[in-house]
């Protein structure tokens, strides 16, 4: 097999080698994935603290569960789990600077200045001007690899709009265009 038909770049070509899946392979194949991106925020008697997230599903809608993944070797990782409640910001097509910020072009420390943080009822900052905002206390949780999978039960929503989306696909930021209702 020649590197330019290699099965971890081979769209469709199934492997037969048995070898295990790189993580470079990995993380190549799930750039391909369009995410919708989110700051994930925390406050209580562990700090205050936030970070980028594009790792963020829907579990159930009764009762309202979403589901997070957070790396264990983050430096807001404690202070999550400390806490037990976050807030899941999903952020608009103008948010990307932000979104930045958070995934740590800022440190920690300075991610909240500036802004006008509000909150519903776990406490959690709520960024004004997200998509949604769904404020959640941790129920549970699932190591999984580098990473713990959160299960958070929904407690209040916040900011519903009708705004274009922010999305990470293929290693950049990109616009989820919201097309208008066409008259039937």
């Amino acid at each position: 097999m020649n590197s330019a038909t290699t099965p971890a770049m081979t769209a469709g070509t199934p492997s037969h080698d048995h070898e295990p899946v790189s993580a470079l392979a990995y993380r190549e194949a799930m750039a391909q994935l369009a995410s919708a991106v989110h700051l994930v925020t925390t406050d209580g008697t562990g700090g205050r603290a936030g970070l980028t997230a594009t790792s963020v599903c829907s579990v159930s809608d009764g009762p309202p569960t979403l589901l997070v993944c957070l790396n264990r070797n983050s430096s807001a990782y404690p202070v999550f789990l400390r806490n037990g409640v976050l807030c899941i910001n999903t952020l608009g097509a103008t948010q990307d600077r932000l979104a930045a910020d958070f995934a740590g072009r800022v440190k920690q420390a300075e991610r909240f200045d500036g802004r006008d943080w509000t909150t519903l009822r776990t406490g959690a900052p709520v960024l004004p001007g997200a998509l949604v905002a769904f404020d959640c206390r941790i129920v549970d949780r699932h190591a999984v690899g580098t990473h713990d999978v959160l299960i958070c039960a929904v407690e209040a929503l916040g900011g519903i709009g009708g705004a274009e989306g922010l999305l990470y696909a293929g290693r950049r930021y990109r616009v989820l265009r919201r097309e208008a209702p066409t008259a039937e």
